[in-house]
């Protein structure tokens, strides 16, 4: 039987989290006869890689051969944010079960994309299972070491700037590495109502009134729910000024939540009293995607220790809890 020519010219295109579509080129005679597509997936490795992840099932897929582009999705369990090399080579199937194969074409690399909007809103549906009920609080606060709040004063106008995002929390997250913001805690211990006295950053904490950063001018959205092989799980929310540059960032990218009603963070109005509540059962850290001005709230020296084990910068998120991870990549 004549020979297959290699595969040429690949394109890939319509990449997302998980899928991608891929065409090639073949010469006019092969397009009658090849019945079946090898292609090779592989993942591009680096030191950074979660070494706790599972391993890649299989790299090599075959397909029965169908018009050109095909969408290649669910063979594999692609992650988000990740590179990838492809080749494609072509078969026939003959009589006896055996495959009359073409040369292996060039290899292509790609990087797949981020969390879609309806993936954010899956973990969004997850971990408003656990979010237990609602804790009254009246601050923002910001821990952070000494040294940190000496910069600020000293060579920043006494203002703390937004910084871009880690990678820390799921892998996917359109956040990570693209968003600016300062981040705040708002979680209280139950038996006192007021912010714990131990934090993982820093012994110094800033503490803002609430509806400074807070309020009906304020937009809220959900970003993240992950743990780091741990109980607790953590989840990432966004405040915005509406119509500032991270409002615009948030709105084509995560949900929006109501800021008087959700299973998170809520500010509504009692008896003429802006009241504000945050989900006991989940640890929450707020980006408010401003400058904030140390003048606004009040400095001073936690009684606690530095609890390092807490910290999340740059944390890992445990791709096997079934609790905060999603059918995607994770």
């Amino acid at each position: 039987m004549e020979l297959l020519s290699t595969p040429k010219n690949i394109e890939i295109n319509n990449i997302t989290c998980d899928s991608f579509r891929i065409s090639w080129a073949m010469e006019k005679g092969d397009l009658e006869r090849v019945t079946h597509y090898f292609i090779d997936l592989n993942k591009k490795e680096n030191k950074n890689s979660n070494k706790f992840k599972h391993r890649d099932v299989p790299t090599k897929l075959v397909a029965k051969a169908v018009p050109l582009p095909m969408t290649v999705r669910g063979h594999w369990f692609l992650s988000p944010r990740t590179e990838y090399s492809v080749a494609v080579q072509t078969a026939v199937k003959q009589s006896d079960g055996e495959y009359l194969v073409s040369g292996w074409s060039e290899t292509v690399e790609f990087c797949t994309g981020d969390y879609a909007k309806e993936h954010i809103a899956q973990l969004q549906e997850k971990a408003e299972l656990i979010a237990g009920r609602m804790l009254r609080f009246s601050v923002f606060y910001r821990n952070q070491h000494k040294e940190y709040f000496q910069h600020v004063r000293m060579h920043c106008g006494n203002v703390m700037k937004p910084s871009l995002k880690d990678n820390s929390g799921s892998h996917g997250s359109p956040t990570s590495g693209m968003l600016h913001g300062i981040f705040f805690s708002c979680n209280t211990e139950f038996n006192t109502g007021q912010p714990p006295q131990d934090s993982p950053y820093g012994r110094y904490r800033f503490q803002i009134p609430a509806q400074r950063l807070f309020n009906p001018n304020t937009n809220l959205y959900f970003a993240d729910f992950y743990c780091m092989y741990t109980a607790y799980h953590y989840v990432v929310l966004v405040l915005a000024p509406k119509g500032s540059s991270g409002d615009l960032f948030c709105r084509e990218r995560l949900p929006q939540l109501d800021i008087s009603s959700n299973k998170f963070l809520t500010c509504c109005v009692e008896e003429g009293e802006l009241v504000y509540r945050h989900a006991q059962d989940s640890i929450l850290e707020v980006i408010y995607t401003e400058p904030v001005d140390l003048s606004l709230g009040v400095l001073g020296e936690i009684s606690g220790h530095q609890l390092m084990s807490l910290s999340t910068a740059n944390a890992k998120k445990d791709p096997s809890c079934k609790t905060c991870n999603i059918s995607v990549g994770r």
